[in-house]
């Protein structure tokens, strides 16, 4: 199993870049979410560039669109991130995924999810990943939901080099994975919200491995389709493979756009 972030682009690195930039690197995007069956969306682009005592660059693109009803709704996502520091390549990311929730009861929903991840810094050619379960709707108001989720799936890696994974020198790893999760949005005032998601993966192929993700964000509204942003990820893999640090955290501030 890999890291989600290479691990030479660590927060700090990603900070200092944007604290010297000429132009603020893009958060995370956030599309509204209505239940009228409309889709929504929102882009985020930026680029950081650093130069004299550090040089440094990072460009970023992240998207997100969703579509709600009363009982259902998709998700769809899609990010790319590329970095240099002192002409090393510190990050070559993309990703896409998304997810569809059915409500069955008022509180209880069916879930399924798709999610593919290249990242070849951490030496990640490919990972994709399938999951289905159920949820709880634990809290679902106009201003607040929490919900609690979880499942099965399975997941493949394929990576540029073998590496030392589960105890094998592998150039692909496949597994059984678990899904716990708790997610929550918050409308905090007429322009600002926030969300955040905590899911764990505990590996069902050899026990005691296991993946963890940590998201929020905040979102200011500061006219009807552009909104200041701030970001942190946090990625824990208890099996990163050969050579690479357990946890990553990233931390972006920047601007996105919704098309509502």
């Amino acid at each position: 199993m890999r890291n989600e972030f290479p691990r030479r682009a660590t927060a700090l690195s990603v900070v200092a870049a944007a604290a010297l930039s000429i132009v603020p690197t893009a958060a995370h995007a956030q599309a509204s979410v209505k239940p009228d069956g409309q889709w929504r969306a929102a882009i985020g682009a930026g680029l950081s560039i650093a130069s004299g005592n550090t040089s440094a660059s990072s460009l970023s693109l992240v998207a997100d669109a969703v579509r709600k009803t009363s009982i259902d709704k998709w998700s769809l996502y899609a990010k790319a991130l590329r970095a240099k520091s002192s002409g090393t390549t510190t990050a070559e990311q993309y990703g896409l995924g998304g997810r569809y929730d059915r409500d069955l009861t008022g509180r209880l929903f069916v879930f399924g999810m798709l999610d593919f991840l290249r990242d070849r810094p951490a030496n990640l050619k490919q990972r994709i990943a399938g999951y289905g379960g159920v949820g709880y709707h634990l809290i679902k108001t106009d201003t607040t939901t929490w919900d609690v989720f979880g499942g099965l799936g399975h997941a493949r890696d394929s990576f540029f080099s073998a590496t030392l994974i589960d105890g094998a020198t592998r150039t692909g790893y496949g597994r059984t994975e678990m899904l716990v999760g708790e997610e929550s949005s918050h409308k905090l005032s007429d322009t600002t919200s926030f969300k955040q998601r905590l899911t764990v993966y505990p590996n069902l192929s050899n026990s005691g491995e296991y993946r963890a993700l940590f998201d929020a964000g905040l979102s200011v509204a500061m006219s009807k389709t552009l909104n200041l942003t701030a970001s942190l990820a946090y990625r824990y893999n208890s099996d990163p493979g050969t050579g690479l640090k357990k946890g990553d955290t990233l931390f972006v501030t920047g601007v996105s756009m919704k098309f509502d």
